[in-house]
């Protein structure tokens, strides 16, 4: 067997030599232990290594022991429900092999190689398949049906097919193309840093609804985008995608803990086995997969991790499922990215980032997409990103939010005076944006036609309060005409009635978008209707003295749901009318 020898030890980085045809990107196995590491370098005589675990104790002149193979991750039934490391060893085996800290060397396989799964194959002998064409079914989950593929680069006709109960090494149909056979299994394998192949890419037009009326209504984000979510310490990026995780109506929903501590993880893996999915009242767990890699844990498998994550999202949007894929966080990832640079001596550019900073994080979004997968029968499927960006002391101008911000489609800018006023979630209106808005405006209209009419009112009244707010803050509220006290007040009510949402259990931790339909149409028809007792000199007092304005903010934790919006739109609209008639106003239907 070929093998290479230690020369010089870096940290993580290991610099070898003695495999003159070792390829860049092999993984091989470093020292006595066996440690995992990828070739990341390769010079003339020598090749370097980053090693995914910790090298203390490793010497020069031990082995390198090359496996002809890149990283790649396991793929097939049994991947949900699991929660692996950064390298997709399962970590509740490695808690049965090590204890509470995982060892070093260990060799874990990802897949269960004892379990059986009933396989019923959806192919006949002597048909002809191509790659990403669906040979046959597994029901992994009470929820999610797993459709086996024909690998992308393999295409012929089919020599043997059997149903029955197999393990995931087990041949399940022999394909062949000329005089060669290839063995088909429920796993295959595919290199985490290598993008799946697809038929064809589609615009995203879909919305993937959050539960979560800021980003559905103002900011949506499309199945197959991409998003980032900068915010300081203590901003609550953390619970703001734990939220989006549990409740967004993805099929799929693969969380990638980078770098993160270990606390934040620890509650994650502890409270999504518990958690019943609304959709089918079954456990969340069986759509679910986690990658945990805290920040204790070896920092180059951070790198590792958001491939992995991102690698079996795609895999399942080839099934034809829309998948969510979670980083939390990027600036984690790219902590471990300039750790490795630093070790190789590559030139620093910003703070110190390597100069490939922002093509690795193009690498990483361009991955996200609705698509149509390969081969028949034909579907559609995609994968969504959203990834948390810690920038230090909050600087949304340092590198990592800088260049990410060129490659996603909308942003979801926390902030820390929101998040300390205990607003959830604390995302800043004025500072967001999203270019999925267009795009899915056509989706909305069908369902709720005037909503985009009604959300662009919103906005534009929450951009004119907030420079009306700086006036009232010098010269004071009460000297403000009565028409900008109206906006004010109005504003309020969006702030307070539709943006804020609370964390935890409840009627308002998931709105539904019929019901954020409606509480928005309510609140601004009760800005037109007040306009317009304003504009016939009804004082805006006797509006904020209205007891049914703030009912209207608080109607949102009503357990009774869209009922209770139709209650309170109904007492306002009365109470607005009793106004208007006690001065002698006429009023008419909403502008809306």
């Amino acid at each position: 067997m070929r093998k290479g020898v230690i020369d010089l030890i870096r940290g993580p980085v290991v610099i070898g030599s003695g495999v003159p045809d070792i390829q860049l990107g092999e993984v091989v196995e470093v020292g006595e232990e066996r440690l995992l590491g990828e070739v990341v370098e390769v010079e003339r005589e020598r090749f370097i290594v980053q090693v995914y675990e910790s090298t203390s104790g490793v010497k020069p002149g031990e082995p390198i022991y090359p496996t002809g193979k890149r990283l790649v991750a396991e793929l097939g039934p049994g991947l949900l429900s699991s929660i692996f490391d950064g390298l997709e060893r399962p970590l509740k085996t490695l808690y049965e092999l090590s204890g509470p800290f995982i060892g070093r060397g260990l060799r874990v396989n990802a897949l269960d190689r004892h379990r059986k799964w009933h396989f019923r194959p959806l192919v006949k002998r002597g048909e002809e398949v191509s790659g990403g064409d669906v040979i046959g079914l597994v029901q992994e989950t009470s929820v999610i049906e797993h459709r086996v593929m024909v690998p992308p680069d393999l295409r012929g006709r089919v020599a043997e097919v059997w149903e029955g109960d197999f393990t995931v090494e087990d041949v399940v149909a022999v394909i062949e193309r000329g005089e060669r056979r290839y063995e088909l299994r429920l796993m295959q394998e595919w290199p985490v840093r290598l993008p799946r192949p697809y038929r064809e890419k589609l615009p995203p037009e879909v919305p993937l609804i959050t539960g979560q009326r800021v980003i559905d209504t103002f900011f949506p984000v499309a199945k197959g985008g991409a998003v980032c979510i900068p915010g300081g310490f203590g901003t609550g990026k953390t619970m703001t995608l734990h939220k989006i995780s549990m409740r967004s109506d993805a099929d799929v929903v693969i969380y990638v803990g980078c770098g993160e501590r270990g606390n934040e993880m620890s509650e994650l893996l502890t409270e999504f086995p518990r958690l019943t999915d609304p959709r089918t009242g079954r456990p969340l767990m069986e759509r679910s997969i986690l990658i945990a890699n805290t920040s204790n844990m070896p920092v180059l498998a951070r790198e590792a991790s958001v491939y992995l994550g991102i690698t079996i999202a795609e895999y399942y949007r080839d099934q034809g499922y829309n998948v969510l894929m979670i980083a939390d966080s990027s600036s984690r990832w790219a902590e471990a990215i300039r750790e490795v640079a630093t070790r190789l001596e590559e030139m620093p550019v910003e703070e110190g980032f390597p100069a490939y900073l922002p093509d690795r994080l193009a690498e990483l979004y361009e991955r996200a997409g609705r698509v149509v997968a390969l081969g028949r029968p034909e579907r559609e499927g995609s994968a969504t990103v959203i990834a948390a960006v810690s920038p230090p002391g909050g600087d949304f101008n340092e590198p990592v939010t800088v260049h990410t911000l060129r490659f996603v489609g909308a942003m979801w800018a926390l902030d820390p005076e929101l998040a300390y006023r205990r607003h959830f979630p604390a995302i800043n209106w004025l500072k967001s944006f999203s270019q999925y808005a267009a795009a899915v405006e056509k989706w909305w209209e069908e369902k709720f036609p005037g909503f985009s009419k009604y959300r662009r009112r919103a906005l534009r009244l929450l951009t004119v309060a907030s420079e009306i707010e700086a006036i009232a803050n010098i010269v004071g509220e009460g000297m403000l005409p009565d028409d900008q006290r109206l906006i004010l007040l109005a504003s309020e009510v969006l702030r307070e009635g539709y943006l804020r949402q609370v964390a935890l259990e409840g009627e308002d931790f998931f709105c539904r978008p019929e019901k954020q339909y409606l509480m928005l149409k309510t609140m601004m028809d009760f800005y037109d209707k007040a306009y317009m007792l304003i504009r016939h000199g009804v004082p805006v007092d006797e509006l904020v003295a209205l007891r049914e304005v703030y009912e209207l903010m608080r109607v949102k934790e009503d357990e009774r749901g869209l009922e209770a919006v139709k209650e309170a739109a109904a007492r306002l609209n009365e109470a607005l009318e009793k106004l208007a008639e006690k001065h002698g106003v006429k009023l008419g239907g909403s502008s809306g």
